[in-house]
């Protein structure tokens, strides 16, 4: 049997490292300001959209009295005839946003991926900060740049996609033969594959910021692990950062898809506005949500105003579905779930 000696003098109180320490089962002032401060601003947020969405949705009930649900599959906007509809202008901004995200889904990850793992120690904080300078120029300077340096060259290309890619429907335009002896340049200028470029600048800053924070989260120790299995840094790259950073991934894409539905000046000022239904995207002409309502929000009566919030509305509701997906996306592969840090 083992018996303990105590040493310390008699009489002499237990060391204080010794002693137990009571747990806290309040929070303190800081920790409980902290908790109803920001509970309180993520409700004002929310009430902000609540009202926003109540506010549009409202619009909807006159406009579908005065127009029925051929508001929806009406292609032609004609205040004069007082001929309102939707069905091209919806098409319209999917088409804008599903090229601009075709475009600068591949540059953000590969410059978020740059940035991360290979770019020096010395160049990245620079990096980092050009791209959020990205994100703070304003819509009109890209409008601008778009209009007046990327619109006329890229008519070059495509009139190019046309003569090679043409034989697929999407790449047909039908008005412009690029065989011709003098061929016409203004059939392929202010189209949505145009447009659609100018928008895919501005939403790589935003895609390529999440990425950026996610992949510099990836577990240093599978990073070494798989440097010690002899892997190279693209293989560790492949293998870990970009698991690891799905979720991001995803939720970048889909926050730069948002910010495509609704961009307005640089789709105002590049694309002719066009109402007819034509899923050719490289030929002159469309229309979409937003540069519905800047073109004819100023000379709209009441009704067509109400119409013109009521579009705003399917917007709205469209950016919302958008990103609760992304939400669940996110929330079914969240990064690093599976791994153990």
């Amino acid at each position: 049997m083992t018996t303990l000696i105590d040493l310390r003098p008699e009489g002499s109180a237990p060391e204080p490292d010794d002693a137990p320490r009571p747990i806290r089962k309040s929070l303190s002032a800081a920790d409980r300001v902290f908790r109803w401060g920001t509970t309180g601003i993520g409700a004002i947020v929310l009430v902000l959209i609540g009202a926003v969405g109540a506010f549009l949705g409202y619009q909807l009930f006159p406009t579908l009295r005065d127009y029925g649900l051929r508001f929806f599959t009406e292609n032609q906007w004609n205040p004069q005839l007082n001929v309102l509809g939707i069905s091209s202008v919806l098409i319209g901004t999917v088409e804008v946003a599903i090229i601009a995200i075709v475009i600068s889904f591949p540059l953000a990850l590969l410059t978020a991926l740059y940035i991360s793992e290979y770019a020096p120690p010395w160049l990245r904080g620079t990096m980092v900060s050009l791209v959020d300078l990205m994100a703070a120029i304003p819509s009109i300077i890209y409008a601008m740049w778009g209009l007046f340096l990327i619109n006329p060259h890229a008519l070059y290309l495509a009139r190019w996609i046309n003569e090679y890619l043409g034989w697929f429907p999407l790449f047909h335009v039908a008005s412009g033969d690029p065989r011709a002896p003098v061929f016409n340049l203004g059939v392929y200028g202010s189209s949505p594959f145009i447009a659609g470029m100018v928008v895919s600048m501005m939403v790589i800053p935003l895609a390529c910021a999440v990425m950026i924070g996610v992949f510099r989260q990836a577990p240093v120790s599978e990073r070494e692990g798989a440097y010690a299995l002899g892997s190279t840094r693209w293989g560790m790259v492949r293998t870990v950062v970009l698991p690891f950073g799905r979720g991001g991934i995803v939720g970048g894409t889909m926050l730069a898809l948002g910010r495509a539905l609704g961009e307005t000046v640089a789709v105002l000022l590049i694309l002719s506005p066009n109402f007819d239904i034509k899923l050719r995207p490289l030929e002159i002409g469309g229309i979409t949500t937003a540069s519905l309502i800047a073109n004819f929000f100023g000379e709209a009566t009441s009704g067509q105003l109400a119409a013109l919030l009521a579009a705003g509305f399917v917007l709205f509701a469209i950016t919302i579905a958008v990103n609760t997906v992304a939400a669940m996306i996110v929330a079914r592969s969240r990064s690093g779930a599976l791994t153990e840090i």
